[in-house]
């Protein structure tokens, strides 16, 4: 395996729990997005990148677009973490809004998170109670699978973390 190095943004802990997974599987060199610098990214030949999605945007991404014409020779990929179930439809709407130009040939994996209202920011936990009242209002026959998600992780602690969404991506990054 070539040498690599894994990057990711955590507010909560899961994207950070599936980066340590990853470098477990890999013996890749794992550093938080923030701290990354562009000219140390330069030596590794494999750069997976993790972040937490968030209003339909995947956290540290802006860093890699910054970057990407400096990488272009590196082989990329990127995964992105939710509290939702895996819906094809939602990840196609995040590759169509940011996988575009230099971008697009660039693997998308999603790792479903956890649900943590305890850890969560007052903002954060404030946009959620209103997105759940306005959710609520919907008859629930129509909802959409990160709607029901929502709505069934009211009030409750739910970590669906499992090292199986992590699959795909480790067989890309070893594949030759």
């Amino acid at each position: 395996m070539k040498k690599g190095i894994i990057l990711y943004q955590s507010k909560y802990g899961a994207t950070e729990k599936y980066a340590r997974w990853l470098q477990e599987e890999t013996g890749f060199d794992i550093i938080k997005t923030k701290d990354a610098d562009i000219s140390s990214l330069l030596e590794y030949d494999a750069i997976i990148l993790g972040g937490g999605v968030y209003a339909s945007g995947i956290a540290g991404l802006s860093f890699l677009k910054r970057n990407i014409t400096k990488l272009n020779d590196k082989k990329i990929a990127v995964f992105c973490v939710g509290a939702s179930p895996y819906d094809e439809n939602a990840i196609d709407q995040i590759r169509k809004l940011h996988f575009k130009d230099q971008l697009s040939a660039i693997p998308l994996y999603y790792c479903r998170g956890a649900w943590y209202e305890e850890k969560m920011t007052f903002p954060d936990r404030t946009l959620c109670r209103i997105l759940q009242k306005s959710v609520a209002k919907q008859d629930p026959d129509t909802y959409e699978p990160w709607q029901k998600a929502l709505m069934c992780a009211v009030g409750q602690s739910c970590d669906w973390t499992d090292r199986a969404y992590l699959t795909d991506l480790l067989a890309y990054v070893k594949s030759a």
